[in-house]
């Protein structure tokens, strides 16, 4: 008669299946504080002390069927820990009279092959990852468990949230805070093309607009470079309609004029001007003679 996994050793392997199949279809932790989690955990055990009292009447039953040999040999295992007879079973060897009944009738050069059982870890963890292939598969067939599209457009949904929850507890970029960083060129770059590239081309050489690689400039409202442009696409011109206050009109916000200011710093101060001859619009205003940031 084949001892019985103790109770206890159940019910911790019905708590981790329980984890495992709740994480794939809830894909978060936050189960764990579910009062339906722990009501289904209680519910497991006590239908567990269940099977395991059917098994204790059953076990007795047969017990008293057994020869007084069979039962010593019984008692004598039951004292061994439930963790040693694990270890045995899985890495046991036969003994010489026990090959014999499990040896196969055929051999090659002399090696004989024995009938032997797969190690029952093997066949556990065989049966294990059947069940959880078929959870799986049942979870991403029905779930939106393990999509990676449905995973990337739910973190692109919590990238954008936790943008905007930045932008509300962050004080406004204004004219007074707002900094030359080279950091903000790439940005700045794609927030003109967008905003400005359609007066003053994309590379800034100026159309319909002013060059804005040159250092000749109509409106120098203020005494550094970077803070003139932060003004002028802020304020707008007072000369030219056309230019107008993007930021007064809530068509940008501070912070990407800040940017779009750093690709105009970086175009005219740290790149050769886009001259007539290359293309560029010839030069307006007066040139300028600006303060170091």
């Amino acid at each position: 008669m084949k001892q019985r996994t103790p109770v206890f050793i159940n019910i911790l392997i019905i708590i981790g299946l329980l984890i495992v199949f709740y994480y794939l279809f809830v894909q978060s932790y936050e189960f764990l504080g579910s009062p339906y989690f722990w009501g289904t955990v209680v519910i497991s055990c006590i239908l567990a002390y269940i099977h395991s009292a059917i098994g204790d009447l059953i076990e007795n039953n047969k017990f008293k069927r057994l020869s007084p040999e069979e039962k010593a040999a019984y008692l004598a295992e039951k004292k061994t820990p439930y963790f040693t007879r694990l270890y045995n079973a899985a890495f046991k060897k036969q003994s010489a009279a026990e090959e014999k009944d499990i040896l196969i009738d055929h051999g090659f050069d002399g090696i004989m092959e024995l009938d032997n059982q797969l190690p029952k870890w093997w066949l556990g963890l065989f049966y294990f990852g059947t069940a959880f292939c078929i959870v799986y598969i049942v979870a991403f067939s029905f779930t939106n468990f393990a999509h990676p599209i449905n995973e990337y457009e739910q973190e692109y949904k919590e990238q954008l949230a936790s943008i905007e929850e930045y932008q509300k507890t962050q004080p406004p970029v204004t004219i007074e805070t707002a900094k030359y960083s080279a950091d903000n060129i790439a940005e700045g770059k794609e927030l003109f093309k967008t905003n400005c590239a359609s007066c003053h081309k994309e590379d800034g050489s100026g159309g319909i607009g002013p060059n804005l690689t040159d250092n000749f400039w109509i409106n120098q409202p203020e005494k550094t470079l970077f803070k003139n442009v932060f003004h002028m696409d802020w304020n707008g011109s007072p000369t030219n309609p056309a230019m107008r206050a993007f930021g007064k009109n809530g068509e940008v916000s501070g912070a990407e004029i800040e940017k779009i200011a750093a690709y105009v710093y970086h175009i005219n101060q740290e790149l050769p001007p886009v001259t007539p001859a290359q293309g560029g619009a010839a030069p307006q205003g007066t040139e300028a003679h600006w303060e170091k940031e």
